[in-house]
């Protein structure tokens, strides 16, 4: 077995990596005019996937799950302190819609791919069940559903292998869609023409939009301690909730409806984050520099996104299993972008919607902000956390129907 350069275990030189390549990915993204096209989002991506292949650093280690487990918890509500109520429940129903038919466009994905290539792929009614879930919902349904259907191991193992690798190289095709003339020709950009207006208010230049603002120690310290205290309680909140509504196989359809509405932290630290940023929006609104901070967290998040996909392990692991899953992340965007043109869904939303089914609400708003569509952000956050409830009933259904 290849071991990489840095060990699994070198968590402060793992650290080091990930902090300093998202340091540089920002700094190339607004000081050179190649990188502004490319995205700070691609290059932290790209760097990741170059060095896990040449095995410079390892696809696996404790340093990545903190990322995940505490980074993106608090970079949500140091990006949602300037998020008002009234025009989110506006947007969200919208994106609802959308996110429904990019759903659609998995399940059809997921007969197609299962229907072509069920003769090769061992246990293949449950490997389309357990991908049905995760691309509606997330890795939350992925896990749920391997457990619940009993997949072998192995295959639970090389199927993780493949979706991460697929996810980063659709993330990467959904990063460079809106800069395709096809796509700008096609389709309303409302959001991208407004920040390309903006950065020609400021020159053109992407440092512009971050140049240097009035922050304080002070600032500091009520943003990182207010997005600190936000997660805590909505986190300890959802556990307490998962412990007092039951949800399983044998308990009725709205007790499970209602523990995987209440009983998420990720849905709870939105929600709950909105409402007090609402409630008390004069303070949250002096806060300086939370937007930047929580950026840098998601830049960070962008360099773990490109962590997974080991090229070796794919191919001795599951090659096929790449192709089953690249037909159901094809049907996917087929249906979306075309149900949505017919609708006159925007090319961001579209985006989002397919991003969010894909690979989650956390990396759907994450794209959001990289791109700088800010309306996006919370919409998608609260119907993208939505598909953690859809994605296991959907995924169990579409099991149940090919058994």
């Amino acid at each position: 077995m290849i071991t990489s350069i840095i060990s699994s275990e070198d968590t402060w030189l793992l650290w080091a990596f990930m902090a300093g390549w998202a340091a540089v990915s920002i700094y190339l993204e607004q000081t050179y005019q190649w990188a502004s096209k490319i995205t700070g989002a691609i290059i932290a991506l790209v760097g990741a996937m170059i060095l896990v292949n040449l095995n410079v650093i390892p696809s696996q280690a404790p340093a990545y799950d903190t990322v995940w487990n505490y980074v993106i918890p608090l970079a949500i509500p140091l990006l949602l302190f300037q998020a008002n109520l009234k025009k989110i429940w506006n947007e969200s129903g919208k994106l609802l819609m959308l996110f429904l038919i990019s759903s659609i466009g998995t399940v059809i994905g997921g007969f197609i791919a299962y229907f072509s290539m069920h003769q090769w792929i061992p246990e293949a009614a449950k490997v389309t069940g357990m991908e049905t879930g995760s691309y509606t919902g997330g890795g939350v349904n992925f896990a749920a559903l391997s457990a619940k259907l009993n997949v072998p191991g192995e295959l639970a193992s090389s199927a993780i292998v493949a979706d991460n690798i697929l996810m980063a190289l659709y993330f990467f095709v959904l990063i460079l869609m809106p800069t395709l003339a096809f796509f700008r020709r096609n389709y309303p950009t409302p959001y991208i023409d407004e920040m390309e207006q903006k950065t020609k208010q400021t020159k053109g230049n992407v440092g512009e939009y971050w140049k240097r603002k009035d922050i304080s120690l002070k600032d500091i310290a009520f943003a990182i301690g207010s997005a600190f205290a936000l997660v805590a309680i909505s986190f300890k909140l959802a556990e307490v909730i998962d412990g007092l509504i039951p949800a399983g196989e044998e308990v009725h359809f709205l007790f499970n409806l209602l523990n995987g509405l209440f009983g998420d932290g990720y849905l709870l630290l939105t929600t709950i984050t909105v409402i007090v940023v609402t409630v008390f929006n004069r303070f949250f609104e002096r806060i300086h520099g939370a937007q930047e901070l929580g950026t840098y967290f998601i830049y960070i998040f962008f360099v773990v996104i490109g962590v997974p996909a080991s090229l070796p392990l794919l191919i001795s692991n599951a090659p096929l299993l790449l192709l089953f899953l690249a037909i159901m992340v094809l049907f996917n965007m087929l249906v979306t972008f075309t149900i949505g043109k017919l609708f006159k869904f925007s090319l961001e939303e579209m985006i989002v919607a397919s991003n969010a089914n894909i690979g989650g609400p956390t990396t759907a708003a994450a794209f959001a902000i990289a791109k700088g569509w800010t309306k996006l952000i919370v919409p998608i956050m609260l119907v993208g956390t939505l598909g953690y409830v859809i994605g296991n009933y959907l995924g169990s259904m579409v099991y149940y129907f090919l058994q």
